[in-house]
C-alpha cells in the first residue's frame, strides 16, 4: 500500500508542517503522518505568532526558505511592531492571525508541494532492526518503511488535560492522546520527563462591552513577516485590554482547593514567563490587577481568546470570575481553559542537528524537546527536516552558530543546556542580539537558504540589491554635507544642539533625536535620492549609521567568542569572589567547575552577561 519513504514526519503542528515542507523542498519524499487532516497546523493555543524574540524567528525561517512567514502575512489579522521606543536589537514583529485561515494556507501550501504525501493515523512506535530505524507502525497496525524520522509530537505523547478536579487523556480538547512512543524509547534507553501549559477559556465575543476596554489597534505603517513580496489583507481588526480586580481574584481562590496545579495532581512543570492565572495572583499577590488581552480568533467568527487568563481551575469558577472583569459582566463562554501535561525528553539526547544521540535518524522537534510556542516548534521542525534530508542523502548538516542567528540560539540552548521547564525564546538569551535584529535575517540567512535550494536567484539578488542600496545611502551620508543654514531650525525643533559649520549628515544621523526623515524634509536632494528606495531599505540604512559602532564592538566580541572558545579556566577558581555574578551563575559555576569559557557559556543558569564578567576577569 505504501512506497518507502525517504522521510516521515510524525504530526502536523508547526514543527511538523516545516519538517515536512523543507525536506520535501530539498527533494526527499515525504509521508507527512496526523491523527486529524482537519486540524493541520492548529493553534492550539493563541491565535497569534512572533512577539518578542519569536518574530525575529519567524523572519529567519523566512529568510532561509520556510514558510511561518508567508502563511502568516496571509492570515494577519492585525500586525504590530513590538517595542519600537527601544534600540533596533528589541524591535520584534507580532501578528494576530485567523485561526482558521492560518491553518487553511498551512494545508494548501503542502497540498502544492509534489514530494509531499499525507496519511491519517496514529504513530504507536518506531521500526528498528538491527539499532537501525526502518520506519513506524500506526495504530491500524499498517508498518510504513522509510530512511528518516522526525517526531513532532506536541503534547499528544500520554498527554492528560486537567479541568478543576476532572482530568482525563487527551492531546488538545477533544482529541486523544498518543501513546506507545514513549514507552518505547523509555525502553530503548531515552529520559523522558513530564511538562505542562494551559489554555485561557474561549468566550462569544458578541456578550462583552467593548465600551469597557482599551482599543488596542495594529501599526498605521503595515509591516510583514515574509521578505517575499506576497498581498497582504487589506483591512486590520482591533484587539482589546482590560484588566482582572481584587474580586476576580478573590473568586478564583474559591476554587484554589480544587486546582490540579495546588493540589499536586499535575507533576510537570509550566512555562514559567506564561503563568497561568491562578499562578499569576497566588506568586504576585502583592498585585492589585493582571492585563488581560481580547484577541480576536478571526474575520468571520465571534469567538474570543482571553489572552492572560489561562487556568485549569473548575469550569464554574472560571466563569464566575471572568463575569468580574470589566467587559465581561454578561460574558458566554464557549468552553473552559484547561492545562495539559505531556512527555518530553531532556533534549541533551540530541545532536546539535536534532537527531538523537542514541537512534541513527531519529530527530525530535517542537515540545517533544520541551519547548513552548508555535515559534520555537517551527524552526525546530525547519532544522529537523533539513538535516534528515541532508543525513541521508549524504549532504552537510546544517548548523546555525549562536552569533549568526535566534535558531542556532534555541538549538545550543536546548542541546547543551538542556531544559527542566517549557523553554521559550526571549531576546536575552542571544548574546549578540544586536547583530541578530528583525530587519536583517535576510542579509544574515538569505545566502544558507540559496545554497541549500530553498530559496531562488532572483529572491537572493533581491537580499544583495537591498545591501547595496543601504551602503549606497550611508556613503552619501558620509560623503554629503550639510548647510547650518538649512538645517538648524529642525535641530531646534527636535531639541538638539545646532551646528555652525558645514557637517557631514552622517554626523547629524548618529544623534539619538535626528531620523533619515528629519533630513530629508529640509534637503531636497537628499529626499530626491531616498524617493527611489523603500522603506526597508532606509530603515536598514538608519540602523547602519546609527549603531555603527555598536556593530562593530559587536563583531569584537564574536571574533573574542571563538578564541576564547577553547580558553581554559582554573578548576579551582572560586566564583564567589566575583561579586558581578549573579548567585545562580555562581552556583551553577561552582558544581560545574567548566573547564573552558566556551563550556561555561552554555550552562544552564549562566547568562550572556555572567560570561561578561567572566571575560573581563580573565582579561585582567
Amino acid at each position: 500500500m505504501f512506497k518507502k519513504y525517504d522521510i516521515i514526519v510524525v504530526g502536523a503542528g508547526h514543527a511538523g508542517c516545516e519538517a515536512a515542507a523543507a525536506a520535501a523542498n530539498l527533494g526527499s519524499s515525504v509521508l507527512l503522518i496526523t491523527m486529524n487532516m482537519a486540524t493541520i497546523a492548529q493553534m492550539s493555543c493563541n491565535p497569534a505568532m512572533g512577539g518578542v524574540a519569536k518574530g525575529q524567528i519567524v523572519r529567519e525561517i523566512d529568510a532561509i526558505g520556510g514558510y511561518s512567514g508567508i502563511v502568516s502575512d496571509k492570515s494577519t489579522l492585525q500586525f504590530r511592531m513590538l517595542n519600537r521606543s527601544k534600540g533596533p536589537a528589541m524591535w520584534s514583529p507580532r501578528a494576530q492571525i485567523d485561526r482558521v485561515r492560518f491553518a487553511e494556507e498551512w494545508r494548501l501550501t503542502l497540498e502544492r508541494i509534489p514530494n509531499v504525501d499525507f496519511w491519517q493515523d496514529t504513530v504507536n512506535s518506531l521500526l528498528i532492526e538491527d539499532g537501525k530505524l526502518t520506519g513506524v507502525k500506526t495504530s491500524l497496525g499498517i508498518e510504513i518503511k522509510c530512511d528518516a524520522v522526525v517526531l513532532t509530537n506536541g503534547t499528544f505523547l500520554n498527554g492528560q488535560i486537567h479541568i478543576g478536579e476532572k482530568k482525563f487523556g487527551g492531546g488538545r480538547t477533544a482529541e486523544k492522546a498518543a501513546t506507545g512512543i514513549t514507552e518505547q524509547l523509555v525502553e530503548l534507553g531515552f529520559e523522558s520527563g513530564r511538562m505542562k501549559t494551559g489554555t485561557p477559556p474561549r468566550v462569544d465575543g458578541r456578550s462583552l462591552d467593548y465600551s469597557k476596554m482599551e482599543e488596542q489597534w495594529g501599526d498605521e505603517q503595515r509591516g510583514r513577516f515574509s521578505y517575499t513580496n506576497i498581498t497582504l489583507p487589506e483591512r486590520q481588526r482591533c484587539c482589546w485590554i482590560t484588566y482582572t480586580n481584587n474580586e476576580v481574584h478573590e473568586t478564583l481562590k474559591e476554587g484554589f482547593e480544587k486546582s490540579p496545579m495546588f493540589t499536586g495532581r499535575i507533576k510537570g512543570l509550566g512555562p514559567r514567563y506564561c503563568p497561568s492565572i491562578e499562578d499569576k495572583i497566588n506568586r504576585f499577590a502583592e498585585r492589585e490587577r493582571h492585563q488581560i488581552f481580547v484577541e480576536p480568533e478571526g474575520w468571520d467568527t465571534v469567538e474570543i481568546y482571553v489572552n492572560g487568563f489561562s487556568t485549569s481551575l473548575p469550569e464554574d469558577v472560571q466563569y464566575k470570575a471572568l463575569t468580574k472583569i470589566p467587559g465581561f459582566e454578561n460574558v458566554r463562554m464557549f468552553r473552559p481553559g484547561y492545562a495539559i501535561e505531556y512527555d518530553y525528553f531532556p533534549p541533551t539526547q540530541l545532536k546539535l542537528t536534532l537527531e538523537t544521540k542514541l537512534i541513527d535518524n531519529l530527530y525530535f522537534a517542537g515540545q517533544i524537546n520541551g519547548t513552548t510556542g508555535y515559534e520555537e516548534a517551527a524552526c525546530q521542525g525547519f532544522m529537523a527536516g533539513i538535516n534528515a534530508h541532508q543525513k541521508i542523502k549524504d549532504k552537510e548538516s546544517l548548523i546555525l552558530k549562536r552569533s549568526e542567528s535566534y535558531i542556532g540560539v534555541l538549538i545550543d540552548d536546548l542541546v547543551t543546556k538542556g531544559t527542566e521547564e517549557p523553554y521559550r525564546m526571549f531576546t536575552s538569551r542571544a548574546e549578540h542580539r544586536l547583530l541578530l535584529r528583525q530587519d536583517n535575517a535576510d542579509i544574515r540567512l538569505s545566502q544558507i537558504g540559496f545554497d541549500l535550494g530553498l530559496i531562488d536567484q532572483a529572491r537572493l539578488d533581491i537580499v544583495n540589491k537591498k545591501v547595496e542600496n543601504s551602503d549606497s545611502i550611508v556613503k552619501y551620508l558620509k560623503t554629503t554635507s550639510i548647510e547650518p543654514a538649512k538645517v538648524n531650525s529642525k535641530l531646534e525643533e527636535l531639541g538638539t544642539a545646532t551646528i555652525n559649520q558645514n557637517v557631514k549628515m552622517f554626523q547629524l544621523i548618529t544623534r539619538p533625536q535626528v531620523t533619515l526623515e528629519d533630513i530629508r524634509k529640509v534637503d531636497e536632494k537628499f529626499d530626491e535620492l531616498l524617493n527611489n528606495f523603500d522603506l526597508d531599505t532606509i530603515e536598514q540604512a538608519e540602523i547602519k549609521v546609527k549603531y555603527e559602532s555598536y556593530f562593530e564592538k559587536e563583531l569584537e566580541i564574536v571574533n573574542k567568542m571563538k578564541l576564547m572558545e577553547d580558553r581554559e579556566i582554573n578548576t579551582e577558581f572560586n566564583y564567589k569572589t566575583l561579586i558581578s555574578l549573579s548567585k545562580e551563575a555562581q552556583e551553577k559555576l561552582m558544581k560545574i567547575k567548566p573547564r573552558t569559557l566556551g563550556q561555561a557559556s552554555r550552562i544552564s543558569g549562566v547568562s550572556p552577561s555572567d560570561i561578561s564578567v567572566l571575560m573581563v576577569h580573565m582579561s585582567r
